[in-house]
Parts: C-alpha cells; sequence; structure tokens
C-alpha cells in the first residue's frame, strides 16, 4: 500500500521546510487584514511560521510578510500575532503534559 505524502511548506522566519501541521499559517484575507490562521483552512493568501517566536521576529525584522503579500503590515498585527503565537505554544505544551 502506497503511503501518503505530508505536505511541506517553507517557514519565512527561518528558511526550513518542514511539515505544515508544524507550522501557523499567517493569512492576508480578501478584505486585507492580517491575522493568524490556526486552522490553515480559511481563505486567502497564506505564508507559514514556525511556532517559535524566534522566526517571527527574523521574519519582521527582514519585512519578509510585507515582501510575501505585498502589502504594508503594522506594528499592532505583529503584536497581535505574537500574542496569539505565544497562547498557541502554551496551549500546544498543554496538550503534551
Amino acid at each position: 500500500m502506497k503511503s501518503k505524502k505530508t505536505p511541506m511548506r517553507l517557514c519565512i522566519g527561518c528558511g526550513e521546510m518542514r511539515p505544515k501541521r508544524e507550522l501557523v499559517r499567517v493569512l492576508k484575507a480578501p478584505d486585507d487584514t492580517i491575522s493568524l490562521d490556526i486552522t490553515g483552512k480559511k481563505s486567502g493568501r497564506g505564508a507559514y511560521l514556525c511556532k517559535n517566536p524566534a522566526c517571527l521576529a527574523t521574519a519582521r525584522k527582514g519585512h519578509r510578510l510585507e515582501r510575501s503579500f505585498g502589502c504594508r503590515v503594522s506594528d499592532a498585527v505583529y503584536e497581535e500575532m505574537e500574542h496569539a503565537l505565544q497562547t498557541e505554544v502554551m496551549e500546544s505544551a498543554d496538550h503534551l503534559s
């Protein structure tokens, strides 16, 4: 029997290819709002980040989200994503223990 192929995505922070389930999707919705898409199923343009806050910091410093989406990303959006990413990491740590 053939094994299922695991979808791989590139983290825009560290540049590593990882399985899609290990990454968090950053979404630019059709109404030009930018947010984290934890489910990975919302409609819009997506970019992927590791669940590591250092990857978000690297992406922010290198303006990689702006390059991916072709628009300016405000500091408030980065702070909101940082907070959401921290809560996501805390929730996943709670599930493991």
